[in-house]
């Protein structure tokens, strides 16, 4: 059995709200199991940078509440290459840092799988997006936060399409998975959801303007996943635009406002369970997978599963909030 006496933690990847509590619960469990903690500042960055802190308790008081991470992140391209990885196992040899908890989503996860495949290390990963699109878990840290945010600023924006009568489409986060904008537009009243999953066609998107615009309403709202296949807001909201000039169409981008904030009460104590799990696991002698959520019972998931599948979204969803938006 691989021995285990120092762990490393990073944060990789775009910043998600729950990533200091899932840190928090990484450095808390290890210490408690009488391991030392090693913090690798800007994600795989400082490994091959020579990033690292020695983490106590007292490192991790009072950030469970605050979004973004105190260790930062970045993108790493010297990482997907042989020669970074290589400086990257050569800086935790120095530190004796003999396994890793890496924090971050799809992309973290596929340069942690390549990197434990090559130096034999022991890696579990906690899934921190707000896109809540890996496979294996039905949440993610950051989504029920990020979901959250978005429609606190539909309701906000509601108030304008109200009182000018007008058609808004409103862009989420996501990437290619419209778990964002299809659960946002229910829980928001919206009039439709456009995701990636559900190509659109030229009738739905008829359907959508002439519904949302009847005599009983005169505002609509149209939540919009950023995406190739729907071509964003701006690109749905043009094809409206010269299809039916006769209304007042409006594009709102939230952006980078949906990564940040108080995390709530969901995804801290997804953070903690998750960032508890991933230590439990290494001391059990697991490696290569990720912490996920499943039917509210902590599961193994390989990372070769989390990052290749497509996670299905229920459609199911897509029919209820046609039928509610009537």
């Amino acid at each position: 059995m691989y021995e285990i006496k120092t762990i490393g933690v990073l944060t990789s990847g775009g910043d998600a709200p729950g990533m200091n509590a899932a840190l928090r619960a990484v450095t808390r469990s290890a210490i408690f199991n009488g391991l030392a903690v090693k913090a690798i500042c800007r994600g795989y960055k400082g490994l091959i940078t020579d990033e690292i802190l020695d983490f106590k308790t007292q490192n991790v008081s009072n950030i469970i509440q605050h979004g973004g991470t105190i260790i930062k992140t970045a993108r790493c391209p010297e990482f997907k290459t042989p020669e970074g990885r290589k400086q990257a196992f050569e800086t935790m040899q120095k530190h004796n840092i003999d396994a890793l908890v890496v924090l971050g989503g799809d992309g973290t996860f596929t340069g942690a799988r390549t990197f434990a495949q090559e130096f034999n290390v022991p890696i579990v990963g906690v899934p921190c997006t707000i896109d809540n699109d890996l496979c294996g878990t039905d949440k993610t840290i950051g989504y029920d936060t990020a979901l959250n945010t978005v429609i606190e600023c539909v309701d906000k924006i509601r108030d304008t399409a109200s009182s000018h009568e007008r058609l808004f489409f409103v862009e989420v986060m996501g990437r290619d998975a419209g778990f964002l904008a299809l659960n946002a537009a229910i829980a928001s009243g919206a009039e439709a959801a456009v995701i990636p999953e559900v190509a659109i066609k030229e009738d739905m998107l008829a359907e959508v303007i002439q519904n949302g615009f009847r005599k009983t309403k005169n505002s609509s709202i149209v939540l919009v996943a950023e995406s190739d296949v729907t071509g964003g807001a701006n690109g749905v909201a043009e094809k409206v635009k010269k299809d039916y000039p006769q209304y007042d169409v409006r594009v709102v981008v939230l952006g980078h406002i949906q990564r940040g904030g108080t995390p709530s009460a969901t995804d801290r104590i997804l953070a903690s369970r998750m960032g508890a799990a991933a230590v439990e696991a290494l001391l059990d002698d697991q490696r290569n997978l990720m912490v996920g959520i499943q039917n509210d019972e902590i599961v193994y998931v390989p990372f070769s599963r989390a990052i290749k599948d497509d996670k299905p979204i229920n459609k199911r969803l897509l029919q209820v909030l046609r039928t509610l938006s009537i």
